[in-house]
């Protein structure tokens, strides 16, 4: 199995070395045709507005969104969530947020947290992150920061709103590594979202 990285902006490389530690494939997307047989996508952090330009001028909109329609498993990161929530190019994970909620990149931090996929507390780099200000009720929180939801599953979608890749991946690479091997059937998929 492949996972493709989406790769016209932003971290993918941290991305792609993260995967590579898993047993599954991956390439690096910037064509629709790069998107044939991949089982996963990662969406990367980087700029929202540059990579959402990015997508619309290389094709990938609409191929992308039929991946996501027929249940293949979207890691979005960052900037990755605020391109799969309303008001992005996919506007499919049924959540809103709020772009560049934490300041600008003077205010970066890295912070330990507990999340439901790990024992102990895992590293989370945020880097002028989004905030997420309204999720399905049925959407599976993974990780919160006192109230707010950092990390959570919905779906096909894993959205992590901080940079895993920058911290060695884990757990959150071998977690969505796990929804590759294991999709959600068609009915999980964003059919009546």
């Amino acid at each position: 199995m492949v996972i493709g990285i989406l790769a016209l902006q932003g971290d993918y490389a941290e991305h792609r070395s993260c995967l590579e530690k898993t047993a599954l494939g991956c390439r690096l997307v910037r064509t629709p045709a790069d998107l044939d047989g991949i089982a996963g996508l990662v969406i990367p952090g980087g700029e929202s507005t540059a990579i959402k330009r990015l997508v619309a001028s290389s094709g990938l909109v609409e191929p992308v969104m039929d991946l996501i329609e027929r249940c293949i498993p979207v890691w979005g990161t960052c900037a990755g969530v605020v391109l799969l929530a309303k008001g992005g190019p996919w506007d499919v994970a049924g959540v809103r947020v709020e772009r560049n909620a934490y300041g600008p990149q003077v205010y970066s931090r890295v912070v330990m947290a507990r999340t439901s996929i790990a024992e102990g507390d895992v590293p989370l780099v945020f880097i002028r992150a989004p905030r997420i200000v309204d999720a399905p009720r049925d959407a599976s929180v993974l990780c919160r920061l006192g109230d707010e939801i950092v990390a959570l599953r919905w779906k096909n979608l894993l959205l992590t709103t901080f940079h895993p890749e920058l911290a060695g991946g884990e757990p959150f690479t071998s977690y969505f590594a796990s929804m590759v091997a294991s999709p959600p059937r068609r009915g999980g998929s964003m059919e009546g979202a």
